[in-house]
């Protein structure tokens, strides 16, 4: 485990050692409801980012023992673990690489294939976005100029989103159907938590 500026960490190969030897650890899962339902670590809680904003003292109360934040890469995590250690959270952990990482170590997972095909992971999605609004604006700027404010705005949000560690995009992208399937309400997910 180790610490830094931000929250807490522990990487995956502590995580799967010490469940091996039966430690408990509530796993809040912050990715979007299709994100999770493609691939997930065993026993974890959906909880996504933006409904857990809602109200993470509430969240925090019914952490009654450690808990392990995980997210794609670790951002989302991370965002989610600070506002739980704030909220009041005892002992709050970001999975150092999130399920990348886990995959790349190849740790168990639960896998659900959603209809044959996985929802993207966020930063996927987000790349992808900005990718083809930046090539929109740009090809339609060869015939009307405004239209490269398109790609001027898109690179502004980038820098803002690596300068603040958020993203715009990715909260927009989340509220769409794909990545809301099975979605969880703040009362279901809280409820559904180890305590």
């Amino acid at each position: 485990m180790t610490e830094n500026d931000g929250p807490a960490t522990i990487d995956p190969s502590t995580l799967a050692a010490q469940r091996q030897r039966g430690e408990s650890h509530a796993v809040v899962d912050v990715r979007t409801p299709g994100e999770f339902e493609a691939e997930r670590l065993a026993d974890a809680v959906n909880l996504p980012l933006d409904v857990l904003r809602r109200d993470p003292q509430r969240v925090a109360g019914a952490l009654d023992g450690p808990a392990v934040v995980v997210c794609q890469s670790g951002a989302r995590a991370a965002q989610a673990a600070e506002l739980l250690v704030e909220a009041g959270a005892p002992d709050c952990r970001v999975l150092d690489g999130g399920m990348n990482a886990l995959t790349r170590e190849r740790h168990e997972l639960d896998v659900d294939v959603l209809q044959g095909r996985r929802v993207w992971d966020m930063e996927r999605q987000v790349r992808f976005a900005a990718g083809s609004l930046v090539v929109t604006g740009l090809a339609l700027g060869a015939a009307w100029r405004p239209a490269r404010l398109v790609s001027a705005f898109v690179g502004g949000g980038l820098v803002f989103s690596g300068l603040t560690n958020t993203c715009g995009m990715a909260r927009v992208l989340a509220k769409m159907p794909w990545n809301r399937r099975g979605s969880l309400d703040l009362d279901e997910a809280v409820a559904q938590l180890p305590g």
